[in-house]
């Protein structure tokens, strides 16, 4: 039979690698999976996550809205200023100038939202870590390949490939939050452009009350991830950890 030739050294080196994730992630399994399910049940019940009048979560906009009275003698001096120019100078001005927004200081972000983030973000990173460990740990209890007793393995196929779709949806996390603020961005914009429109003031509330329902939808979901994946391994751990009964050859 053909083998790879591995130095002593080299194939320590790996086998020191393996055993130090099993035992990662092993101790993620006992220890860290049920402390997270504790604390963010304990985070779904904190007051900062049940509000139930979502107008209170408003942020006003540091937006001014224009008098039209006083705009249109606004607009008609400024034309007939650019009118005498052109005359004088003999050619056109640029229009850029009507683009543009009327003065404002800055619009911050929403700050409800803003605290609850900063609070999740951290939950979102730890449960992608700790998927990705305990990922490779079941990747890493795979047994050489061969004929016959593979109901173990298909087994730990089954739990991959469920932490392959989780590991999609906290990714799905991320890409809501950061697509939140995109649309957020867009909205105060318009809203400073046309501080007349009514609409573009309400979509930035309607923004930040949405988000406010999919940041307690993340929390609720990152905790039924940890609790389904110790769930499913708990009960599924002796043909992850040793899927061909007591044969202890493991393919690298």
């Amino acid at each position: 039979m053909t083998t790879l030739e591995i130095r002593p050294e080299a194939k320590k080196q790996v086998d020191d690698f393996c055993e130090k994730r099993n035992k990662e992630a092993e101790s993620l399994l006992a220890l860290t999976f049920p402390r997270k399910i504790a604390e963010l049940d304990s985070f779904l019940k904190e007051g900062a996550l049940n509000v139930q009048d979502l107008s209170s979560l408003r942020a006003e906009l540091d937006i001014p809205i224009p008098d039209p009275a006083k705009e249109e003698l606004k607009k008609k001096k400024k034309q007939q200023e650019q009118e005498e120019k052109e005359k004088k100078d003999g050619k056109k001005e640029d229009k850029d100038d009507e683009d543009k927004g009327p003065p404002c200081g800055p619009v911050s972000s929403n700050p409800h939202i803003q605290s609850l983030l900063l609070r999740l973000k951290p939950h979102i990173q730890s449960v992608k870590e700790a998927v990705n460990s305990v990922s490779l740990w079941v990747q890493l209890q795979i047994p050489r390949i061969e004929d016959g007793n593979n109901f173990g393995v298909a087994v730990q196929e089954k739990v991959f490939e469920l932490m392959t779709g989780t590991r999609t949806k906290i990714e799905g996390f991320q890409t809501q939050i950061a697509k939140y603020f995109l649309e957020r961005g867009d909205a105060v914009a318009k809203a400073s452009k046309q501080p007349h429109v009514g609409d573009y003031r309400q979509l930035v509330h309607e923004l930040d009350q949405n988000q406010y329902s999919e940041i307690r939808i993340m929390v609720l979901e990152i905790r039924n991830i940890y609790a389904v994946l110790y769930d499913v391994i708990y009960k599924n751990f002796d043909k992850i950890k040793k899927p061909k009964g007591d044969s202890k050859a493991l393919i690298y």
